[in-house]
């Protein structure tokens, strides 16, 4: 199995956009009211095109509402790396946990099995997540946030493959797509809401609002590229490539962050990378 050039360019492209909306809630002082902007204004983005795209076919419902419930997960693992690590160490482990766990899932649900080249990128991949983890330092202050990357990378996968199979049992990976964001748009403003009512009111008043905004809107043209490529193409191959934005987030970090770029960053994070595009050219 592998990916078609197109379908491979446009997860590139996907990969790149979550890294810039990962880096906009980063960069933020409240993690959590950020993450309940971006999943604000993308819902309602969704809810927007709602009238307009189909609606799933009945089995995809299921998948779509498991998804829902493990991106609440999905929020608090984030918040609470992005809390206790710098974004060049915690988003290569969260990202990099993902295509391990959806291989796995993967062929053991749909038959998706990988080659033993595309094996060997998964070996990579697994010596380059140790590498960040075990990177001095990471332990004690660090060991929190490299904790909550994992916890982070668990829920990443799960969502994958649940979304991976509601957009193949749909019909329509846009109408999925759609219906998926409009759906979540309660869930964790409301809760930003109810538990720091303060900060919210704060955040509007300070216009940051507009960054969460611009964030939901790269967020939603992300995750709906790995959607529809999911749809299309092998899922774990589609987790593998779009995770190589753990090298543009490693850049934005560095570059726009301030974050420190040492070479065992460098070396750990280029070994993920390679894994994934290894992964990509096993042959099929």
């Amino acid at each position: 199995m592998t990916l078609d050039l197109a379908v491979g360019a446009l997860v590139l492209v996907g990969a790149f956009l979550h890294a810039g909306w990962n880096a906009m809630v980063k960069a933020g002082d409240d993690r959590l009211i950020a993450l309940a902007a971006v999943f604000l204004s993308s819902g309602i983005a969704g809810l927007l095109a709602v009238p307009f795209v189909p609606v799933p076919a009945a089995a995809a419902w299921p998948w779509l509402a498991l998804s829902i419930v493990i991106h609440i997960f999905y929020v608090a693992g984030l918040v609470g790396a992005y809390s206790h690590g710098d974004l060049s160490r915690v988003y290569p482990i969260a990202r990099g946990c993902g295509p391990l766990l959806v291989a796995l899932v993967a062929g053991r649900l749909v038959g998706e099995h990988l080659t033993l080249v595309q094996a060997a990128g998964l070996v990579l991949v697994s010596v380059g997540i140790v590498g960040l983890a075990l990177e001095p330092g990471s332990f004690g202050v660090g060991r929190r946030g490299t904790l909550w990357a994992l916890f982070t990378g668990a829920t990443i996968a799960g969502y994958t493959v649940s979304d991976g199979m509601g957009a193949r049992l749909s019909g329509d990976a846009l109408g999925y797509t759609a219906w998926l964001f409009a759906a979540q748009i309660p869930v964790i403003p409301v809760y930003a809401w109810l538990s720091r009512p303060e900060a919210v009111r704060a955040y509007l008043a300070s216009g940051a609002w507009k960054r969460g905004a611009g964030g939901g809107m790269v967020a939603l043209a992300s995750y709906g590229i790995a959607i529809w490529a999911m749809s299309v193409a092998p899922m774990a191959l589609v987790a593998a490539l779009r995770e190589t934005s753990v090298l543009f987030a490693a850049l934005i970090g560095t570059l726009l962050l301030g974050e420190g770029m040492g070479r065992w960053r460098i070396a750990a994070a280029l070994l993920v990378v390679a894994g994934q595009i290894l992964m990509n050219i096993g042959p099929g």
